[in-house]
């Protein structure tokens, strides 16, 4: 491959990195492997400047503002740092830094945390608005996400004019641990790292999400101070510590050996941190040094960021295991021979799924290289096959789900495998959860936190057992009483008349949602009748593909499904529809609803239009067949009046209905 092919190659890469992580908060490339690339970028580019275009990632910091967020264009802007990946690189840095300072010099060693860097500012003491970085220049307006951080102070001790300070929000490592539980309980996508998370959260339109989140400050810089002034770097730290702010840990240095040496330490003692670090900050501390040191046009002459290579090691796959998730999923484990990674012993390493296994061709018995894949994770790089052993066989997961003996079935995107069985013990929370959840039987009282409680004292092992409890048994639980209980007891009875087609998605059914339960049931009003239905029967049924069609064959062959629903029979559930007929007045309609409807919710127009064949998305597309508008309406509507879509009242959404 020639050299110009490799630029535009590696340009690709790196902006489609760029995107899924500005942007998409969805990181697929990991950060030291886009650092390393953007290096390679830029010293190709150095060799021929005439290849050289405007929108190389070279030439700009990196950033989209996102939809949904107003524009902050920064005071000062909010600099990136150049990398360093060695002492020697240090070594070059600090040269340069001592060419221009004839003088003494001295650095602050600071851990780079890696989360989401923000501006904060505050007008007479009063914080008034904070902003992401963005591009460095332009960031989005999140104040109110950012209110709901509790280590951010919303008043100072000083009233100065105007002061700005720079810092680092993250999700802490607990809180991350929390909520990707909490997500796989529900059956929702995992955050990929803790960065991922704190970004995803800090960047909810709904301030209630980000709090929920539990997201944390390390302020760091001093970026304005209106009539205040400052000698050194640590001085505006120690004023922002007075100021109530949380300061990141730092750490005052005399040469650049003493620097490397603290950097080294740091490292070290990565696992003590309550957030996680890519590498350390070295910062010339004197502010004036820094002002005669300047800024190129991306970075500043004054500090570079020391990023710590992922620490591999070589150990043994003794065995391969596998857990059945909360959503069915199995997930592969290497056990490996116990190695010291990252500041802890690493005996266990992730597979991820079927295909990962087999593209690296990892079996028991292999000599492999374990990393933690963002610091987090162990995980295995590559295997050593020259170290092979004679004897070893592909490995491949199995058909049965190991906890309860039910098939698996592979997802349609292939990612992963699920056991497919109603009643596995591995998914009994989860299952009793999205059955009692309001879109599903709508059980009143019966939250995660109290299914909980009834499967630890032993009272459910199921859904179908939910509709044996009684009152006595349920009232001594925590935090229920007799009053309590009494009302959980009227919330079972009333769920069994919720109907057929809420009763189709409670079943969490693959390819089942709220919608084909609905029209499912509409279609063959009870369910013994749609249990006898053939694949044929099924995909006549629209929007029921031949995908769906086979998973509800499937679920109902199965004898754990079979087992369900004897129980529910047995307890006087309804298995007949509450729906009304499917009308076909919006059929090959899509609509989408957007703003604060006159007399209705968008749930209850959404229902209207289903009900007459129609189609609802979330998004606006080409594909849009009309957006219908009320008050205060956003983005859509302007998306919808750029595409020419017609865009209607509520009023004449109801002339359409009643055509």
């Amino acid at each position: 491959m020639d050299e110009k092919q490799l630029i535009q190659n590696l340009r690709r890469e790196l902006e489609q990195a760029n995107y899924e992580y500005y942007v998409l908060d969805n990181p697929s490339m990991s950060d030291y492997d886009f650092d390393h690339k953007l290096r390679q970028l830029e010293e190709l580019e150095a060799k021929h400047p005439e290849l050289i275009t405007p929108d190389s990632p070279t030439q700009r910091v990196g950033g989209k503002v996102a939809d949904g967020f107003a524009e902050v264009h920064h005071r000062v802007p909010l600099e990136s740092l150049q990398d360093v990946f060695s002492v020697e690189e240090l070594s070059e840095f600090d040269q340069r830094v001592r060419d221009a300072l004839p003088g003494g010099v001295e650095y602050d060693v600071e851990p780079k945390v890696d989360g989401l860097s923000v501006a904060l500012e505050y007008e007479n003491g009063l914080f008034v608005r904070g902003a992401t970085r963005g591009d460095g220049q332009v960031g989005e307006d999140v104040t109110e996400n950012l209110k709901t951080i509790p280590s951010i102070p919303l008043r100072l001790p000083d009233a100065l004019p105007s002061f700005i300070v720079r810092g680092e929000v993250f999700m802490p490592k607990k809180s991350f641990e929390q909520l990707n539980a909490d997500r796989e309980l529900k059956g929702e996508a995992l955050f990929a790292n803790p960065r991922n998370a704190a970004a995803g959260s800090l960047r909810q339109l709904d301030p209630k999400i980000a709090a929920a989140r539990k997201l944390d400050i390390r302020v760091f810089n001093v970026q304005w101070a209106e009539g205040k002034t400052f000698a050194t770097h640590t001085e505006s730290l120690e004023y922002l510590r007075e100021q109530r702010f949380k300061v990141i840990p730092h750490y005052t240095c005399t040469t650049i050996q003493e620097a490397a040496e603290r950097i080294a330490t740091l490292g070290d003692s990565r696992e003590e941190f309550p957030f996680d670090i890519d590498g350390a900050v070295v910062k010339v501390n004197n502010l004036s040094d820094r002002a005669a040191l300047g800024s190129t046009a991306k970075f500043p002459r004054w500090a570079a960021a020391y990023k710590y290579p992922p620490e591999q090691k070589e150990s043994v796959v003794e065995d391969i295991v596998v857990q059945v998730g909360r959503t069915g999923v199995l997930t592969p484990k290497a056990v490996v021979k116990a190695v010291r990674l990252a500041g802890t012993t690493v005996t266990n390493a992730t597979l991820h799924n079927q295909d990962f296994i087999t593209e690296k061709d990892i079996r028991i018995g292999d000599t492999v290289l374990v990393q933690k894949a963002g610091e987090i994770i162990p995980e295995i790089v590559s295997v050593l096959k020259e170290k092979r052993p004679e004897g070893t066989t592909p490995y491949h997961l199995p058909d049965y789900c190991p906890v309860c003996g039910a098939p698996v079935a592979r997802d349609e995107d292939g990612a992963h495998i699920r056991c497919t069985g109603a009643e596995c013990p591995a998914q009994r929370l989860r299952h009793i959860i999205h059955f009692a959840s309001r879109d599903a039987m709508d059980i009143e009282g019966l939250g995660p936190a109290v299914v909980e409680s009834l499967v630890g004292a032993g009272l459910i092992k199921g859904p179908g057992d939910l509709y044996r409890l009684t009152a006595e048994q349920v009232a001594p639980l925590e935090r229920m009483g007799k009053k309590s209980a009494e009302n959980l007891m009227a919330a079972i009875e009333k769920s069994k008349s919720a109907g057929l087609g809420r009763l189709l998605f409670a079943f969490g059914i693959r390819q089942v949602g709220q919608k084909a339960g609905k029209v499912l049931a509409a279609r063959f009003g009870t369910l013994d009748a749609l249990i006898a239905a053939t694949e044929e029967e099924l995909t006549s049924v629209p929007d029921i593909g031949g995908i769906t069609a086979h998973s509800l064959l499937d679920w109902f062959a199965n004898d754990q499904s079979r087992h369900l629903i004897d129980t529910l029979r047995e307890a006087g559930v309804s298995f007949t529809s509450t729906e009304e007929p499917v009308g076909d007045k919006l059929s090959g309609k899509t609509f989408v609803l957007t703003g604060t409807l006159p007399t209705m919710d968008r749930k209850e127009a959404a229902a209207l239009i289903e009900a007459q064949g129609g189609k609802v998305s979330s998004s606006v597309s080409k594909k849009t067949s009309y957006v219908v508008a009320g008050e205060a309406a956003g983005s859509k509507l302007q998306k919808a009046n750029d595409l020419g879509i017609p865009v209607l009242t509520e009023e004449e959404l109801m002339a359409l209905l009643n055509a």
